[in-house]
């Protein structure tokens, strides 16, 4: 079972003073069977985020038929957990209604940035938004000394009764060349209604080795009588512009949906041979939708999305379970 790289499918090119940065995938929600919205983040020139959408033809990704021209949320006010960008992370449809998580960034002294998971709800389909509250539904504890890992985000996906949550959490900060990195790997949460969370204090996907310290953006479907994750995950040097050292997408098996077996070799998809292309360093970010018996899986590309996002299929449907 490998990923087949389809093509590119979006970049705002600075239309707007909001999207000046790039456009990374965020979320995809299965419309209805003509169209698909995706949801992407993208930044000003503050490097602040701001999450809106593009909607595309169901099966045909590239074929774009609307393009919205404005965020669908405000930034929060100041000193509240999103008042420096959001990130739109994962939707659900919860209750007759769509629940949007999303990443709240901050700003701290010694720390580049600083991150919670807040919610906004949708109640006309996912066109508009109208956030939860001014904080955040996930955020520090005693628990969770730091924050939550990098631009990335909480993956939800609805399931006997529980909202599952996956999270990358920072576990450690530390100094590489001068620079503080984040160190992070992917933890487990529930919910009974969406909005109130448990920290399972459990590890959902872990590093391979320690040369690996960046686990992040899951996205997880459920099957029958098992879970399957996609995400991403980087080397903890020169991984902004060494491809060997870049985020790829990783999968992974579990049958509880709470602790998972990786394995990445599998996925087979590769940075572009041609240096100039929009994923040939960095590929990052999957959000992965089923449909029509194939897994659909968008991914940002170079710069952590600053050359937009695209698309890759799995063409085999039928994979048993090997954890």
């Amino acid at each position: 079972m490998k990923l087949i790289k389809k093509g590119f499918i979006y970049n705002t090119d600075k239309k707007w003073d909001w999207s000046v940065f790039g456009a990374r995938a965020g979320c995809v929600d299965i419309i209805d069977k003509n169209v698909w919205r995706i949801y992407y983040n993208a930044r000003d020139a503050n490097n602040e985020s701001h999450p809106s959408y593009i909607e595309v033809e169901a099966g045909n990704p590239q074929k774009i038929l609307y393009i919205h021209n404005k965020p669908i949320l405000d930034l929060g006010q100041i000193g509240t957990f999103d008042d420096c960008g959001i990130g739109s992370c994962s939707i659900i449809n919860y209750n007759g209604k769509k629940y949007l998580y999303y990443l709240g960034f901050s700003v701290k002294k010694k720390a580049p940035f600083f991150n919670q998971i807040g919610l906004a709800i949708s109640e006309d389909g996912g066109k508009t938004f109208h956030k939860f509250g001014e904080g955040p539904v996930l955020g520090q504890t005693y628990r969770i000394p730091y924050s939550f890992g990098g631009m990335y985000a909480a993956c939800v996906c609805g399931g006997e009764g529980v909202v599952h949550g996956y999270c990358p959490v920072i576990i450690k900060w530390h100094l590489v060349n001068g620079r503080p990195e984040s160190i992070y790997n992917i933890r487990y949460f529930e919910s009974t209604n969406g909005i109130d969370w448990e920290d399972k204090q459990i590890v959902a996907v872990d590093f391979k080795n320690d040369r690996e310290e960046g686990l992040v953006w899951p996205s997880v479907i459920k099957e029958k009588d098992f879970y399957r994750m996609w995400y991403s995950f980087r080397g903890g040097v020169d991984f902004r512009d060494k491809k060997q050292n870049a985020y790829k997408i990783g999968y992974a098996e579990s049958k509880d949906g709470k602790v998972f077996k990786r394995m990445d070799d599998i996925v087979g998809i590769e940075p572009d041979n041609d240096e100039n292309a929009w994923d040939s360093i960095m590929q990052c970010y999957p959000t992965v939708i089923k449909y029509n018996d194939l897994y659909w899986v968008f991914y940002s590309g170079n710069g952590f999305g600053s050359s937009g996002f695209g698309y890759a299929c799995f063409e085999e449907e039928k994979w048993k379970i090997k954890s």
